[in-house]
């Protein structure tokens, strides 16, 4: 039976959104992420969305209590009942410990964690080559999806060309800082789930139709 509720784990620039997406469209699970997730809810108005906004309205870190409650609300929607894939939850133990608490109240099992696993240099020069354009929001990238003009314009829309531009949290101090946070939030959840034995990884530094290959074979 194919594994059907699993989180992706992966840096920034992994390739986690993609692969997420990929399964998605083919299992017809729902990609639960957290983002979303807080988005969603502070729109529609809920008691934590209305909880999570007035963190947010301060620059405060939503706290985890809130994050696993809206988590809770999500998965126990009808849609999630046949499965799920988390997207950028959790990223400590403590928050791993949390969702084990509310799978349990929700008679749900997580079924395996995988590791998109790409050496930093790479994930560097993914995140440091993409460029936007600032009209119709199309991302390029320098090497891997170059503009259809040089110099750097997109010439995709009526209202274009425009010259691309390169985000402020794309730049290469920014990047710096977002993977070291990654490595000192992230590892210790690794080994969390390695002692669980619901880890694997694959080798995200290949096409996204390789790694997609691999995890739809890891998953069966």
């Amino acid at each position: 039976m194919a594994t059907r509720r699993l989180i992706l784990l992966g840096a920034p620039g992994a390739g986690k959104g993609t692969q997420a997406q990929l399964l998605m469209q083919d299992l017809g699970l729902p990609q639960v992420s957290t983002g979303d997730i807080l988005r969603a809810a502070v729109k529609e108005g809920t008691p934590l969305g209305l909880e999570a906004q007035s963190y947010m309205n301060r620059g405060a870190l939503v706290p985890d209590a809130v994050v696993i409650g809206l988590i809770e609300d999500r998965l126990a929607r009808p849609d999630a009942g046949g499965g799920w894939i988390l997207d950028g939850f959790p990223r400590t133990p403590a928050q791993a410990e949390a969702l084990d608490g509310l799978l349990t109240n929700l008679d749900q099992s997580l079924e395996a964690v995988v590791l998109i696993d790409v050496p930093e240099a790479q994930l560097i020069e993914r995140l440091t080559g993409r460029r936007t354009c600032p009209l119709c929001k199309r991302i390029f990238h320098v090497r891997f999806n170059p503009p259809p003009a040089a110099p750097p314009f997109c010439t995709d829309h009526a209202d274009c060309p425009s010259e691309l531009v390169q985000r402020p949290d794309d730049t290469l101090e920014v990047v710096s800082k977002r993977l070291n946070v990654y490595r000192e939030s992230t590892e210790p959840l690794i080994r969390y789930y390695q002692q669980q034995q619901k880890l694997t990884s694959v080798d995200g530094d290949r096409s996204p139709e390789v790694v997609y290959s691999e995890l739809r074979e890891l998953l069966g």
